[in-house]
């Protein structure tokens, strides 16, 4: 099923120069960039996207970590793509990623792990909508 999902590389990716691989892993797989945009995303738009992480330990780390510096943030489409690009990004801990996903080549640790992807059609539009509000 074509599906789109959004994927963010996160401030240490692009801090890194690693947006080129990652986008360039993503389409060796066959997926289509749809949109991108480079920004620094506010706490306010990032309190909306982890609001489901607001109660825990690392929530204020997670804040400060995706506001310290830009992200880029896609649309990507593709064939069942936000199954394929979860495992493309591989575990949200890096040392438990398989070596040939993204965060198992390029992750440091839970938090500083790259990049975030949509893990399901919902949470993909509630996602596309608030990062590209014309585009749900």
């Amino acid at each position: 099923m074509l599906e789109k999902t959004l994927i963010i590389i996160k401030p240490d990716g692009v801090k890194r120069k690693l947006a080129g691989k990652i986008i360039g892993m993503i389409e060796d797989k066959g997926y289509t960039i749809e949109e991108i945009k480079m920004k620094r995303l506010s706490r306010e738009e990032l309190s909306i996207h982890y609001e489901a992480h607001k109660d825990k330990k690392f929530y204020p780390e997670l804040l400060d970590y995706m506001s310290s510096g830009k992200c880029i943030i896609m649309v990507v489409s593709g064939v069942n793509v936000i199954k394929g690009m979860r495992k493309l990004i591989g575990s949200t801990d890096p040392l438990e990623a398989e070596l040939g996903s993204i965060r198992g080549k390029y992750g440091n640790n839970k938090t500083f792990n790259i990049i975030h992807g949509s893990d399901s059609i919902e949470s993909s539009q509630k996602e596309i909508g608030l990062f590209f509000k014309d585009k749900k």
